[in-house]
């Protein structure tokens, strides 16, 4: 199956039919992090995963999840496999922060070991791009918003205020792995209340995005360090 490349403004437009349509619709990313959860006892050791820069800082408690942690590494690759779109990085980038070996040639390696090969796909940072496209607010605004990040208090007093203006319905706090069937018990027995989903918790973000997409039929998207741009001004 061939893959489609998907602009910023082509993802806007798919996710402005599933609202119209009342469809369901999920965008996952898949980075670094990603990466080294999935490449757990696949196309790495365990023990060489846990070396990478990326790894010690999750053992310290900064990435919302411990490694290693196979049934996440399995629920992610699920989730890539099930998204409506989905995030990948290009050659050579430059954007985050991490040495090329961990970035689109790791992806490479794990999506060949998964067989993943998503029909939509578009660029991993296509949430820093939304979250500074006005269109993207204004489909937002009169939707009831559901947000789910560490963060969750200030994002959502940010996101109330002008320029945004959002109705956000509920603001989950999410901090790690651990939180992840109680909020997943709560979005699908709330699924009445809100229209788009937002999930800015790292790697987690992937299995909720998709698996709210699923159970819910709603849209849900991995916001990422967008709500830092929201936050701060910048992703990092």
């Amino acid at each position: 199956m061939q893959q489609v490349f998907l602009e910023s403004r082509d993802l806007l437009k798919r996710m402005s039919q599933a609202l119209w349509k009342k469809e369901p619709f999920s965008l996952v990313r898949v980075g670094d992090g990603e990466n080294l959860v999935l490449s757990q006892d696949t196309v790495w050791p365990v023990s060489k995963v846990l070396e990478e820069r990326w790894a010690i800082k999750a053992s310290k408690g900064q990435k919302g999840l411990y490694l290693p942690n196979i049934p996440l590494r399995d629920a992610v690759a699920a989730s890539i496999r099930n998204a409506s779109v989905v995030g990948i990085l290009p050659y050579n980038d430059d954007m985050i922060k991490a040495p090329d070996y961990l970035k689109r040639p790791l992806t490479d390696q794990v999506f060949r070991h998964f067989d993943l090969s998503p029909p939509l796909i578009c660029h991993a940072g296509v949430n820093r791009e939304l979250a500074e496209m006005r269109e993207f607010w204004r489909l937002l605004k009169q939707r009831r918003i559901l947000i789910v990040t560490r963060e969750a208090e200030q994002l959502h007093q940010r996101l109330e205020q002008p320029p945004y203006s959002l109705h956000i319905v509920k603001a989950l706090p999410f901090d790690h792995w651990g939180q992840y069937r109680q909020t997943i018990d709560w979005i699908t027995s709330h699924a009445a209340s809100f229209d788009i989903a937002l999930f800015s918790c790292g790697v987690n973000a992937v299995v909720l995005a998709e698996r709210t997409m699923a159970l819910t039929g709603k849209i849900a998207l991995d916001f990422g360090k967008a709500a830092n741009i929201v936050l701060k001004g910048r992703a990092n």
